[in-house]
């Protein structure tokens, strides 16, 4: 489960790069807000979730950590998406932009349950 957010992270990673080089080549700043989240909701979460579930594989190995992946993988990309329509000035889209986001909140909660459930001291690797 960890590689497989990793590999997603690292997606993620070169769509943030190359949104950020177009931005600031086209001096299009606008989209900023889903050029940040890009980066924090897919990069970095995706990446930390990884490594934190390749460390401690018994979390890695639960039911939770499989609702975690799909709920991450819906949410983000529903999320990031409405939002580039909704910075884009289509107001429409913000019931989807918040169902993004409650999915993703829902993720993020899983994740938390699995982290404090299935993550102990006593298995850090050395």
């Amino acid at each position: 489960m960890g590689i497989r957010f990793l590999k997603i992270a690292v997606v993620y990673l070169v769509i943030g790069v190359t949104m950020g080089i177009i931005m600031g080549i086209l001096q299009k700043f606008q989209y900023s807000p889903v050029h940040a989240h890009i980066n924090l909701l897919g990069w970095a979460t995706f990446a930390l979730a990884g490594l934190i579930y390749v460390l401690f594989p018994s979390a890695a190995a639960t039911r939770l950590a499989v609702w975690h992946f799909w709920l991450q993988n819906i949410g983000v990309p529903v999320f990031l998406l409405s939002l580039l329509f909704v910075v884009s000035g289509n107001a429409a889209a913000v019931p989807l932009t918040i169902t993004g986001s409650l999915v993703t909140l829902a993720a993020t909660i899983v994740f938390l349950v699995n982290v404090f459930a299935n993550v102990r001291e006593s298995r850090v690797p050395t």
